[in-house]
């Protein structure tokens, strides 16, 4: 069974790295067979601050963001964020999307690339966390950390070291498993 898995970009602003870690990790993704890899970049659906008028539980969208949105996050089977850490949180495009909807997230696995300085995005991670899981998704623990992001890009490109290499294995095998199991229940 192949699984749909998406690996969002969770930085909007310009000038941002992000894209950089999120090529690298979906190249490895995309050599995975277990997994239909497809790179998502929250940039492209320019959500504004949530503007719906009814409650996301409901899916009764009226705006055309938002049902592109919806139909993006409903495709995956597991999604990976890659995120950088914003004061010691999440960035706040990845807060606002994964608000946006809520059953096209349920009774689906993620794992986390996250990136910045000394802590790698470590706290960001864990506050997303605590999001994901009002959303009945299941935050594996295998990650990507990568601390002291811009000593690891040169020209626009991420050059991942072993325990990068490593981690990502570890994560999407993990990812797999939690995708597959998790499966039945969205019936």
């Amino acid at each position: 069974m192949t699984l749909r898995l998406h690996t969002i970009i969770a930085s909007t602003r310009p000038g941002r790295v992000g894209p950089a870690v999120a090529n690298w990790f979906h190249g490895v993704a995309q050599a995975d067979p277990g997994f239909d890899a497809h790179l998502v970049d929250l940039a492209d659906f320019a959500l504004p601050v949530y503007d719906e008028p009814k409650h996301p539980v409901m899916r009764d969208y009226i705006h055309e963001h938002t049902r592109r949105w919806s139909t993006s996050v409903e495709a995956a089977d597991a999604y990976v964020f890659v995120t950088p850490e914003y004061n010691f949180g999440p960035t706040p495009a990845l807060v606002n999307a994964l608000n946006y909807v809520y059953g096209e997230w349920t009774y689906k696995p993620c794992a986390f690339v996250s990136y910045g300085g000394v802590s790698g995005g470590l706290r960001a991670v864990q506050l997303t966390k605590q999001i994901v899981t009002t959303l009945k998704m299941m935050p594996i623990m295998e990650a990507v950390t990568v601390p002291m992001v811009g000593q690891s890009i040169k020209d626009g490109v991420f050059a991942a070291n072993d325990l990068h290499r490593k981690s990502a294995d570890a994560l999407l095998g993990e990812l797999a498993k939690w995708a597959g199991a998790l499966k039945p229940l969205r019936g």
